[in-house]
This record gives structure tokens, C-alpha cells and sequence, in this order.
């Protein structure tokens, strides 16, 4: 019961690493803000757990987000422990990515991610600590071809949290971010159907290919980035701030 009395928020809460984390988090005693656009989903998922709470907010909904958040800090107390994990990521052939799924993925993948940052640091008193933790990729320290704007958007996400690790360095506030490689979650099975058509071959064989992407050829369980995080929000990772970790199987 490490966080026991704390208040974590989870953005994109209620799926994949998200919905992973806040289970940890619920568990070890903190009560757990989860947010997303579907409520349905969100709701089924607080069911499982008394400590889980949740907000529907879209995150590239300024008003919402600001709104949002300080409205479950009211409710929960103030957010000492944030993770930022909403975020989408559309492939494609650079020259055939339009300035429309650009802004997208950066409306999501960054601008969710400043929002949400600037709104959870708004409800702290000074001096209080507090753990910023985003959910990068692999993708935000090496390119990924076919994937320009989502590889841009998890580099700049790094940036962020680098110069929030400056600015608020004399504080109690840490900011990381967690860059894992491809992980066995929707986003990977939703590229399978995709691979399978290019390719010529089937499910396996299509996991097979984007396994190949990890250094050690298998896809990632979501526990191990979820242990991850959990170091990060410990008291014994509370000089850890401004870095990038990398859970890939392997050196990227």
C-alpha cells in the first residue's frame, strides 16, 4: 500500500498499459483517476476495483482536460502521480500522409500530453511531490519508417519532459518518460489484419514480424512496462527525473 492516500490519474485509462498501470496503482492503496473517451469501457473497467474512478475526456479537448482534472482533484485530492499514456498511432508512406493525421497525432500524442501535465501540476501545493511519467515509445529514440508523424510526436514528448525535469529541478517533482518497445496490446493486433494482406501470411506470422522489432524477437507483456512505471512512482526513484526508459528487450 506504497500510494496509499495518493491521488494517480491515468490517462487512457481503460485499455492496453494504461489500464495496467491504474490496476497497480489501485492495488498498491492509491485512489485512481482513469480517463478516456469511451465510458462504457471505463466503467467496466472501475467496476473490477473500488479504488479505480472514472473521467471521460478526450484528450485534445482543452476545456475538457483543464475542467476535468481539476474536478477529480477536487474530488480526490490533489495529482500526485500522473501518467500520461493517451495516444494514437496511424502508419503510412511519408508522402502520403496528409497535414490532417499529422495534426492529429500531434493533437493527441502532444498537445494531450502538455494539457494534461500543465492540469495535474495546477492541483499540487508547493512543494508537494509528485511523479509526471509519460508513455513514449521506442519510437521517441530511433525512427520508425512508415510511422512520421506517431516517431515525431513520441520524440517531442521526450523533449517535453526534459525541459520539464529543468524547470522544476530544485522541487519534489519528477518527470519521466517510459519508452517500450512493441507491446502485446490493441494497438499491436489492430496492425495484424494490415500485415497479414501485405505480407501473405497469417496471424502468426504477421506477430512474428512485428516482434522482430523488440531486440529479443518477442512482443512485450504490458506487466513489464507497468513495473516500469511503478519504480518510477516509488520514493526510491525519487532522484530519477528528465530520463528516458527503455523497455525493449535489448540496447535500441
Amino acid at each position: 500500500m506504497e500510494h496509499a492516500g495518493k491521488h494517480a490519474l491515468v490517462t487512457g485509462g481503460g485499455t492496453g498499459i494504461g489500464k495496467a498501470i491504474a490496476l497497480a496503482l489501485a492495488e498498491a492503496g492509491a485512489e485512481v483517476t482513469i480517463t478516456g473517451r469511451d465510458g462504457d469501457r471505463l466503467d467496466a473497467f472501475a467496476a473490477t476495483h473500488p479504488r479505480l474512478h472514472t473521467l471521460v475526456m478526450d484528450v485534445t479537448d482543452e476545456s475538457a482536460v483543464r475542467n476535468g482534472i481539476a474536478a477529480a482533484a477536487k474530488a480526490r485530492g490533489p495529482v500526485q502521480i500522473c501518467i500520461a499514456n493517451a495516444g494514437i498511432a496511424e502508419g503510412g508512406p511519408f508522402a502520403k500522409t496528409t497535414l490532417a493525421a499529422w495534426r492529429h497525432t500531434m493533437a493527441t500524442n502532444v498537445d494531450g500530453v502538455f494539457l494534461t501535465f500543465q492540469a495535474a501540476l495546477a492541483t499540487l501545493t508547493p512543494d508537494m511531490p509528485a511523479r509526471m511519467i509519460v508513455v513514449s515509445s521506442i519510437a521517441g529514440v530511433r525512427g520508425l519508417k512508415n510511422a512520421i508523424p506517431y516517431t515525431a510526436s513520441k520524440h517531442a514528448v521526450i523533449g517535453l519532459i526534459r525541459g520539464l525535469s529543468e524547470e522544476y529541478m530544485r522541487s519534489p517533482i519528477t518527470f519521466n518518460a517510459l519508452c517500450p518497445g512493441y507491446v502485446d496490446t490493441a494497438i499491436v493486433q489492430n496492425q495484424l489484419p494490415g500485415l497479414m494482406k501485405r505480407f501473405s501470411v497469417d496471424e502468426a506470422g504477421a506477430v512474428d514480424l512485428i516482434a522482430k522489432g523488440n531486440r529479443h524477437r518477442r512482443l512485450l507483456e504490458v506487466d513489464e512496462t507497468t513495473a516500469a512505471a511503478m519504480w518510477l512512482c516509488s520514493d526510491g526513484a525519487r532522484s530519477v527525473n528528465g530520463q528516458t526508459i527503455q523497455i525493449s528487450g535489448g540496447q535500441v
